[in-house]
């Protein structure tokens, strides 16, 4: 069940409680009030809840308050243990709690647990957004949702006020997880723009006129992930590889050898060459990429 785009005035505006009121707390209670929801607000610190009260949220007194107010309770806090500690002594019976705080997989199906344990109804979400992309349907911004599918489907269009929703599963994590590989993949793609910049930094080579380059031929790289996907689905790793990861190994010698030249670190390279040589080692050489992803997720905790 996939809704890309957010909606502005859902069919029925259910009233909400919000727990936290920092900055994207803040942009996902003025979303709602600008569509019309009644909205709760609680916050540790009282004060940075004030502008929403001007602006037509209540502002509960406690959390346990907050919480009575409304069926459907959105926690946006600072981390897992800001949720447990805020909802300790909350009635949490019937009611319908939806964690936008950024956790883990592991810690949104416990804390899946703990909710439904005390009677409540449980959904994570991954926000792939920042602050001033939520309340605007044109941002792109999205949340990933997991765990109860009737909550979901119940509170669907209010949840797609702030953001487009994509509900991933009936697994608690799963939100978290895709929310992490996103921003993990991320991470590497801001590794490899740090060590291209890198390279030229000290040369006649003005940055603006090489990042068209860099991200146009990112672009054009990133489409690979299909091929990997359909790979992984088949299992065939060598059919139609048109650069054997033996090649792209060895001419790994080229890069970590101008790195040198150009007086930059290795140190973003070499944990992906490493990682191929050793696929490479293993008689693999044949393959594409692919065979990597396995290597590193047999690898286990300590690689």
């Amino acid at each position: 069940m996939t809704d890309n785009t957010s909606a502005t005035a859902p069919a029925s505006r259910t009233p909400l409680t919000l727990l936290g009121t920092g900055a994207m707390g803040t942009a996902l209670a003025r979303a709602w009030l600008a569509a019309g929801h009644r909205v709760t607000v609680w916050n540790r610190t009282p004060a940075r809840a004030g502008a929403l009260a001007a602006e037509g949220a209540a502002v509960a007194a406690s959390a346990a308050e907050a919480v009575a107010a409304n069926r459907l309770v959105v926690a946006c806090l600072l981390d897992d243990a800001s949720v447990g500690e805020a909802l300790e002594h909350a009635d949490l019976t019937g009611r319908d709690l939806v964690n936008l705080t950024t956790g883990t997989p592991g810690q949104g199906r416990a804390r899946a647990a703990w909710a439904t344990s005390r009677g409540a109804r449980f959904l994570d979400g991954g926000i792939m957004a920042v602050p001033p992309m939520i309340g605007d349907p044109e941002s792109g911004g999205y949340v990933f949702y997991s765990g109860s599918g009737a909550l979901f489907e119940e509170h669907r269009d209010t949840l797609a006020v702030p953001a487009g929703t994509r509900y991933v599963g009936a697994d608690p994590g799963f939100a978290a997880l895709h929310d992490v590989a996103l921003l993990s993949a991320m991470s590497g793609l801001f590794a490899g723009i740090t060590h291209a910049f890198a390279l030229i930094r000290r040369e006649d080579i003005a940055p603006k006129d090489f990042a068209p380059l860099l991200t146009s031929w990112l672009t054009a790289m990133a489409s690979s992930a299909h091929r990997t996907a359909e790979r992984l689905e088949s299992g065939d790793y060598t059919g139609g590889v048109v650069s054997g990861l033996a090649m792209q190994s060895a001419a790994n010698a080229t890069l970590l050898r101008t790195a040198e030249e150009q007086g930059v670190g290795t140190q973003l390279l070499t944990p992906y060459t490493d990682l191929m040589a050793r696929r490479v080692a293993d008689g693999h050489g044949d393959e594409d990429g692919t065979g990597m992803i396995d290597l590193l997720a047999q690898a286990g905790p300590t690689g």
